[in-house]
């Protein structure tokens, strides 16, 4: 049984068949349910449970689960509509960090990861409560729990005790263990997205007789697009709708089918719901819109009890175009494109655009989902459905919100590694959740967030639906760049120049070519032609002239990608065309990439046919290609660049920062910002170097501790302290540069005067050594988790905003990457003179304040403002920290939305 200190929220998930479970704790009311649990189980799954077919045993059992809640003791079972599929335990014996675990499972459903799931869920909610081992006894024939132990990707030592294994199995949660466990979601994922993206059977509920309803529109849409399994269409008052069979209900359908698209009224849907998991319904598709919260969290309810996985509602539709399935269940204009670009859209509108648009590309669409308000089905989903689905070359989304970013990310830095991840990034000028609390907060906007999560995940992310395309048509015909650098070649000077602004605005290079290089291309251009960069080939270019131009630059080492801006004229002998067959008429595919600029080009972006079946992008502006060409030079360096590791620290002291944490938090149950004492305590559980200092409260106090923490030169520095102060400088509340005793007294007796009720002490410390001043911190997202940033600090910090962002846990690349992102990078790495700072001990405060912040849940924001970066190593010279009462939250958990 569990009471308030122990509950843990029932959560459902998918066993290795796609099917849905609830895992849940286990209540004093389960009791029956237990005994009827073990009732059931044959006298050889009894006997591998407790080593021995003892019914006394089950009884002992069921009791023990289900008496009053104590500390060390966890069970957590899995049931699906009403049904005990498998119970879990833990509990701790002796040493606290080390618990004794039992796993039973029922009869018939062996084999489909009950163990698995529910012994996942115990080892999140075991190091929730600190402990760091789990131990078991099994019957060495029992190789069924030995295998569950084996594959978790936990580390496990086996010895004999006996005829027993005693297995100990240590809970780190390291990058091995989540591999694993995302290796099985990813499993299950697909195997439950089966039903609703290739259905043998789909019934559409609200297809009415009458043109004009959204499900009749759908019905069609799956009619005529020659959906090649059983189509039915339900609705009481017709025979056939459209000349596809119609039935009364769902349940006087002929066979069950895997997919039911709901097309009812808002008030319905919950109804039309439940029948189909009554009946059996393994995938729904909502399209309705408009529900309320009650109709939702029904929709929802009923999904999760039966087990069907759920797209929408709100929502445009899904399509697979596999010609072995042909399914169109959408009401967009026309039927999508067959192709190899998976689409994953919240917003219909864009998803009909970005359906427009691929299909006029001619890349084409492998399938389509419209997620609409995401109750389920989400980007995550899709993701892993594209990496396994043998079809899908290029992942196309439209993410409005994120279920759960962390998990995301992981994914996403996977299907990244295959194929192009690209997405329109939503809502870039949303300053909401901007908190005017301290520097973090103010700095962590929603837009340095996302682009940090997109970043790291080698997401490509474009500013429109435009942009989008543009970059995957590159993405999708030519090979990628080995680095920025860019050849322009041109028949027109001004087109050139175009050209080459373009690619400097877009961050690429334009190398000067080489002596040997000029002369090659003067030996094959026409007379008049000046090679630089851009290549003027003039108007009198001919298209043996540029191809043999164009082959030659891509001999050239010094080249990444060539860019061919070509106008027509009058004075060439060859037209437009003739200079277009030049790229795309070349024998064998071209090692670097090859895009055409057209400026008389309709179109914004096309791909032209090529020999050998390729294509090449033509771009009706420069801007477009200079844009796609940074998006495809950046997914190169992201590919080319090892996966990071999180690095190990020494000298962490987690048990007493979760003390600090839960002194303060017990102390103020609404949380708040910690004194200095308690932040400097806190710091240093981490290692974090901080400048000496020392806290007064009176006159005298700051007197003897200006005397002790003198510097070399003898000048201190005294700040003010009330609870809540967060910008000390904006309060003036910092006196800096004091000589002597008489300078230290006027400065408190100032402070004192001035803030007179609110000042509770002063801190004391010694005038910092010259040095760049930086700012570092970390706010918790309570969607996408700790997001660390870093840049220019000092008084300015705001107002120049210099500063880049990464999601903790930091690795050892994301350091690398927010050191030398902001405009400030050139100061650290030495400039004018001027050698470069400690870099090392920044990379080191910096993995430490990840480390803080990703052990922490409780901490809501950490400042650190000037940190003294200096060739000596790196002193926080500031520190606030705020810390709220939250519960640590397993991202990595396997659980749907």
């Amino acid at each position: 049984m569990t009471d308030d200190l122990f509950v843990r929220p029932p959560a459902h998930a998918l066993l290795a068949d796609g099917t849905t479970v609830c895992i849940r704790p286990v209540t004093s009311g389960d009791h029956d349910r237990l005994r009827d649990f073990y009732d059931a189980m044959s006298p050889e799954n009894l006997r591998m449970r407790f080593c021995g077919a003892s019914r006394r045993s089950a009884v002992m059992a069921a009791d023990r689960a289900c008496a009053p809640a104590r500390l060390g003791y966890r069970a957590l079972l899995a049931e699906a509509q009403g049904r005990v599929l498998g119970l879990a335990e833990y509990e701790t014996v002796g040493e606290k960090h080390t618990a004794e675990i039992s796993v039973a499972v029922a009869d018939g459903v062996h084999h489909r990861g009950v163990g698995t799931l529910l012994v996942e869920h115990l080892v999140s909610a075991a190091r929730a409560d600190g402990i760091t081992a789990f131990a078991a006894d099994a019957l060495s024939e029992n190789r069924e729990i030995l295998r569950l132990f084996a594959d978790l990707g936990l580390r496990t030592a086996r010895h004999f005790e006996g005829p027993e294994m005693r297995c100990t199995i240590q809970l780190d949660e390291d990058d091995a263990y989540l591999s694993a466990v995302e290796e099985r979601g990813r499993a299950a994922d697909v195997a439950s997205l089966r039903p609703l993206l290739c259905p043998e059977s789909v019934a559409v509920v609200g297809a009415g007789r009458k043109a004009g309803s959204v499900g009749r529109a759908i019905l069609h849409h799956l009619h005529s697009g020659g959906y090649t399994r059983r189509l039915f269409a339900v609705n009481p008052a017709a025979d056939s709708i459209l000349g596809v069979p119609s039935y009364p209900s769902v349940a006087a359908l002929p066979v069950t089918p895997d997919l039911v698209v709901v097309a009812v009224p808002a008030a319905a849907v919950p109804e039309a719901a439940e029948k189909c998991g009554r009946a059996g319904v393994r995938a729904l598709l909502v399209v309705t819109a408009g529900l309320d919260a009650a109709q939702a969290r029904a929709l929802l309810t009923a999904c999760r009890t039966y087990g069907m996985r759920l797209v929408g509602p709100n929502c445009l539709g899904i399509s697979h175009t596999d010609p072995a399935l042909r399914l169109d269940a959408t009401f967009a204009a026309d039927h999508p494109r067959p192709g190899t670009a998976g689409v994953a859209v919240q917003s219909g509108g864009v998803g009909i655009a970005l359906l427009d648009g691929i299909s006029r590309l001619g890349i084409g669409v492998s399938s389509f989902v419209s997620l609409g308000d995401k109750f389920d089905v989400s980007g995550n989903d899709m993701l892993q459905w594209w990496e396994s689905d043998g079809r899908t070359e290029l992942a196309l989304l439209h993410l409005e919100s994120f279920g759960n970013p962390r998990a995301f990310s992981r994914t996403a830095r996977r299907v990244s590694r295959r194929m192009p991840v690209l997405t329109v990034d939503a809502g870039r000028t949303d300053a909401g959740r901007r908190a005017a609390a301290s520097h973090t907060a103010a700095a962590a906007t929603r837009t340095m967030t996302r682009g940090a999560l997109f970043t790291q995940a080698g997401i490509t992310a474009t500013r429109s639906v435009g942009e989008l395309l543009e970059a995957a048509a590159l993405l999708q015909s030519q090979p990628l760049p080995a680095g920025g650098r860019v050849v322009i070649v041109t028949n027109a000077g001004g087109a050139g120049v175009l050209a080459a602004d373009a690619c400097a605005e877009a961050g690429l290079s334009l190398p000067t070519p080489t002596p040997q290089l000029i002369d090659d291309l003067l030996a094959v251009l026409p007379e008049g032609a000046a090679v630089g960069n851009p290549v003027d080939a003039t108007a009198a270019v001919s298209e043996a002239q540029l191809t043999d131009c164009v082959d030659r630059l891509m001999r050239y080492d010094g080249v990444d990608a060539i860019v061919v801006a070509l106008v027509p004229t009058a004075v060439a002998t060859a037209t437009g065309d003739d200079l277009i067959r030049a790229l795309t008429e070349a024998p064998g595919r071209r090692p670097k990439p090859v895009l055409a600029v057209r400026l008389e080009q309709d179109l914004p972006v096309r791909l032209l046919p090529a020999a050998d079946d390729g294509t090449v992008p033509a771009y009706a502006e420069p801007q477009a290609a200079a844009r796609a060409l940074a998006h495809a030079a950046d997914r190169a360096a992201w590919l080319a660049r090892p996966a990071g590791t999180v690095p190990e620290l020494d000298g962490i002291d987690t048990d007493r920062a979760h003390a600090i944490a839960d002194t303060y938090l017990a102390a103020h149950p609404d949380g708040g910002w910690l004194d200095p004492r308690a932040c400097s305590d806190l710091l240093a559980c981490y290692g974090i170097p901080q400048i000496p200092w020392a806290w007064a409260e009176t006159e005298e106090e700051a007197v003897h501790a200006a005397e002790w923490l003198r510097g070399a030169d003898g000048r201190v520095v005294l700040k003010a302290h009330w609870p809540g102060l967060v910008h000390k400088s904006e309060e003036h509340a910092v006196r800096l540069d004091l000589r002597g005793e008489a300078q230290v007294r006027d400065a408190y007796r100032d402070l004192a005067t001035r803030f007179s009720g609110l000042m509770t002490g002063v801190v004391v410390q010694p005038l910092a050594e010259r040095g760049t001043e930086l700012f570092a911190g970390v706010v918790q997202d309570e969607v996408f988790g700790p997001l660390v940033l870093f840049g220019l600090g000092g008084t300015a910090t705001e107002v120049l905003a210099d500063h880049a962002a990464r999601l903790a846990p930091l690795t050892d690349h994301d350091v690398h990457d927010l050191i030398t992102s902001p405009r400030c990078a050139p100061l650290l790495l030495g400039t004018r003179g001027n050698g470069p700072v400690d870099l090392e001990a920044l990379k080191q405060l910096l993995l430490r304040l990840s480390r803080m912040a990703a052990d922490l849940p409780q901490l809501a924001e950490a400042d650190f403002n000037p940190v003294l970066a200096a060739p000596g190593g790196t002193t926080v010279l500031d520190a606030r920290v705020r810390l709220l009462p939250r519960r640590p939250q397993d991202p990595y958990l396997r659980r749907l939305r």
